[in-house]
């Protein structure tokens, strides 16, 4: 395992197996992106997509959808309520979920209360469920209609799902959040044309994007960004 000195190169060393790692269990090609992308792109009649986990593992999941919306993940800040089997519905409702979204389960251990119920109560309202978890053949997953089972095995240190099955779900959710947003056509080329302008180095990230797509001056792609909002509509709208 290494020196207690330096933990480093034994870490590196377990971390690496992750992205080769099999995925135990997975639907369908192109279902477990179709949780996301089939109900964002009914997002004018309300439909969003949530995920249902403690801790960690929710934050996980809105970093991958931070550039598009609607998205909304619904943590809960007390330690025993994953071991209530009616606390995420109960928090789902609060944001009024229905049958036009989209629920996603996160849990590395596959067995989580908390989730299991959430699951369980949003496929009884008719609403698309899936899961991301690192052990096989969990009730998380018996839960979900598209599950998608990453096993990484035994952590560097026990118990702590931060590290490997942590890099192996967010590995997953890279994967399906990429492939929505390019299904929902926000990405050209290799570009998100609709990405949320919310900080200056992402205007200025937008400005280039119309600069390089349009061949035109620095100052010209910023009042066109400025006067339409996105780089797709200042594309769109550039009359040459």
């Amino acid at each position: 395992r290494g020196s207690e000195q330096d933990p480093r190169i034994p870490l590196q060393s377990n971390d690496s197996s992750v992205p080769n790692r099999p995925v135990g269990r997975r639907p369908e090609p192109g279902n477990p992106v179709n949780i996301g992308a089939n109900n964002n792109l009914n997002a004018q009649f309300g439909g969003m997509s949530f995920s249902a986990g403690l801790g960690f593992f929710p934050s996980l999941f809105g970093l991958q959808f931070q550039s598009f919306v609607p998205i909304q993940d619904v943590p809960h800040d007390r330690n025993l309520s994953q071991d209530d089997i009616e606390q995420a519905w109960k928090d789902l409702e609060e944001y009024e979920i229905n049958a036009n979204d989209s629920l996603i389960g996160i849990a590395a251990s596959g067995r989580t209360p908390y989730v299991v119920g959430g699951l369980r109560t949003a496929r009884q309202n008719g609403i698309l469920t899936g899961c991301v978890v690192c052990n096989a053949g969990g009730t998380v997953a018996a839960e979900s209609e598209f599950p998608v089972e990453a096993v990484v095995g035994p952590e560097f240190v026990t118990g702590s799902t931060r590290m490997k099955s942590g890099t192996a779900q967010k590995l997953v959710l890279n994967m399906i959040s990429t492939s929505v947003m390019i299904q929902l056509g926000r990405v050209k080329g290799n570009k998100m044309v609709d990405m949320q302008l919310t900080n200056l180095k992402l205007v200025e990230r937008g400005v280039r994007m119309v600069m390089n797509e349009l061949n035109i001056s620095h100052e010209e792609a910023s009042e066109l960004l400025h006067t339409y909002g996105s780089v797709r509509n200042a594309v769109d709208n550039y009359e040459r």
